[in-house]
């Protein structure tokens, strides 16, 4: 869906455009308001302001309005070039505008854009006219709270959202899209399928996973550990904290302090919770003295970690202060690094498409101005990344100087089910923490030399991967992930001891089955199961009983009648282990 919302040049003139008439609408209403920035945006616009009351979603329907009567209006978009001087007295009373104006370099163009009524600091471009401008193919989406200039300390202001396209058709498809987003919104469905909760009372960002989230978390972890001792990796545990020196030596406490936790004083000392799992895995290297024999080290651990992200960046399981990272570090010998980094590779690739991913865009990020490193190792590990990516046939962009001031990385996203990205596998380079921790190994010649180490993330981590898959799937997990595979109801309780049998028998073939015995209707049953999005319902009456077969009744209403059980527990044992989708078991 997401290919089909229609990208330009032209759309970005439109918006940006539709973005000072609202402006203008705002000000109708509040003569008297502050206005910050209005840019265009993907897919839309907004503009900041600093009103004198809070606004109410109703007042959009009274800014449209105003927007509407100032498109039919046929107004021109004029630039203007002026001097600081001009723009200072035009703008005298708004403060925003006059600290925006300080900010521009000296020398540089101060330009406006008026339409008449209104004008802006603004550097466009626009449409010529509102004439270009379709009254019927724009609408304001929502009120939002934005601090100026992104900054906590400064006040906050009152952002509208607003989407604009060239034709009320296409504006139709995009509000369809925007419908389909909030249908499978991960946090709405965390709920409404008793999967887990957040709550502020007791710590913003923290996930408490209920029973059936638990499950399938459960399920996506044990699988995790196995494919990844197949593909000869071992796992570790490591601590919760660790002292001050672990954070000083690593580099965090210089550069990442502001996003971890304050310091808990025991025994004399700092102790820190850790936002990554890399230091405690490097302890574990220096614990023996290694050789090139050895390596190459494979050491993987689902490790919680704790970051202290801002309040207004918290969005349900996407972004939070707790968090479990799939987690692994490769130490190897620099002959070994291109096979590492092409087996991991296709490793990520083969744990994505196992979970309904198919199409994949990869992004290798490369050395930045700023950087610690040989070159020529720079250069070595960004050619195994690229020949990596290459060998798999991937389509790839290169972000030129967009990788870690220690070693460049691959950043692999995915399009899920309506065509949005995201980002999950990561395979980073490092030469800052082999050099900070004094690693080494002793190499066929006897000589002490540092390894390479290799951060790598499969799914990112776990929070935020189950809810790219709930988004995905729009709650309608495949079966083997499904913490309820089989809801199984009888017509009435003359079948409750066939039913219970029945329910055994799929326990027994580790079908995870439950039986509606509740005093609820059939037709509620069958609406309820329905709802908590279960692939199979099995109605038990008694033709069922007396047959000893099963009616099945398939996510999405399909059904399947005087079913053999033996029969119906092999397809779903089936469908299970071949990670297959539901719809399978219906050709």
């Amino acid at each position: 869906m997401a290919d089909k919302i229609p990208q330009s040049e032209k759309l970005n003139m439109i918006r940006h455009s539709m973005a000072h008439i609202m402006a203008e609408a705002v000000l109708r209403m509040f003569p008297d308001a502050q206005i910050a920035i209005g840019p265009s945006i993907e897919n839309g616009f907004y503009y900041d302001f600093d009103l004198p009351r809070q606004l109410l979603t109703e007042d959009l329907e009274t800014i449209t309005d105003n927007m509407k009567d100032i498109i039919n209006e046929g107004r021109t978009f004029q630039r203007l070039e002026v001097s600081r001087s001009e723009a200072a007295e035009r703008f005298k009373n708004q403060k925003y505008k006059l600290e925006l104006l300080e900010a521009i370099p000296e020398g540089e163009t101060i330009s406006l854009y008026n339409q008449g009524a209104f004008t802006d600091l603004c550097r466009g471009p626009h449409v010529e006219s509102t004439k270009e401008l379709n009254a019927n193919a724009f609408k304001l989406l929502n009120i939002a709270a934005a601090y100026w200039r992104g900054d906590s300390n400064n006040k906050m202001l009152t952002r509208i959202y607003g989407t604009a396209f060239e034709n009320p058709k296409d504006l139709r498809v995009y509000l369809q899209y925007l419908e389909d987003i909030e249908k499978r919104d991960h946090r709405r469905l965390g709920k409404d399928l008793d999967l887990f909760s957040l709550h502020e009372e007791a710590g913003p960002g923290l996930v408490y996973w209920h029973p059936r989230g638990a499950r399938v978390r459960q399920i996506i972890e044990n699988f995790w550990r196995e494919e990844h001792y197949k593909n000869g990796y071992e796992m570790v545990y490591t601590p919760h904290v660790g002292k001050s020196w672990l954070w000083e030596t690593s580099g965090h406490l210089g550069f990442y302090k502001e996003s971890m936790y304050n310091p808990m004083e025991m025994d004399k000392s700092d102790y820190y919770v850790k936002p990554m799992n890399c230091p405690f895995h490097i302890m574990i290297y220096k614990n023996s003295k290694r050789s090139y024999r050895d390596l190459p080290f494979r050491w993987a651990e689902l490790g919680t970690v704790y970051r202290y992200e801002k309040a207004g960046a918290l969005h349900g399981l996407m972004r939070v202060r707790g968090f479990t990272q799939d987690d692994a570090h490769l130490f190897v010998t620099p002959e070994q690094m291109d096979g590492e980094i092409s087996r991991a590779l296709s490793f990520a690739l083969k744990m994505i498409r196992s979970f309904g991913f198919t199409d994949f865009h990869a992004y290798v990020s490369t050395k930045p101005d700023k950087s610690v490193g040989d070159p020529a190792k720079w250069e070595a590990a960004t050619k195994a990344l690229m020949n990596a990516i290459e060998k798999e046939g991937l389509v790839y962009d290169i972000d030129e100087g967009g990788g870690a001031f220690y070693g460049p990385k691959i950043d692999l996203k995915v399009k899920d089910a309506i065509g949005r990205e995201w980002q999950l596998s990561t395979i980073q380079f490092d030469f800052n923490l082999p050099e900070r921790f004094n690693m080494t190994f002793v190499d066929k010649d006897g000589v002490e030399k540092q390894p390479y180490m290799i951060h790598r993330a499969l799914l990112g981590s776990i929070e935020r991967f189950f809810g790219v898959l709930l988004e995905h799937y729009a709650g309608a997990l495949p079966p083997w992930l499904s913490p309820e595979q089989v809801r199984i109801v009888p017509v009435s309780e003359k079948f409750l001891d066939y039913a219970k049998s029945v329910e055994d028998s799929l326990k027994n073939a580790g079908i995870r089955a439950y039986l509606d015995s509740s005093d609820e209707r059939m037709g509620n049953k069958i609406r309820l199961a329905a709802g908590m999005k279960i692939p199979y319902t099995l109605i038990i009456g008694e033709k069922e009983a007396e047959s000893g077969s099963v009616s099945v009744r398939y996510r999405g209403g399909k059904q399947a009648n005087d079913v053999a059980l033996a029969d119906f527990i092999a397809s779903v044992n089936k469908v299970t282990s071949d990670k297959a989708q539901l719809e399978d078991t219906l050709k």
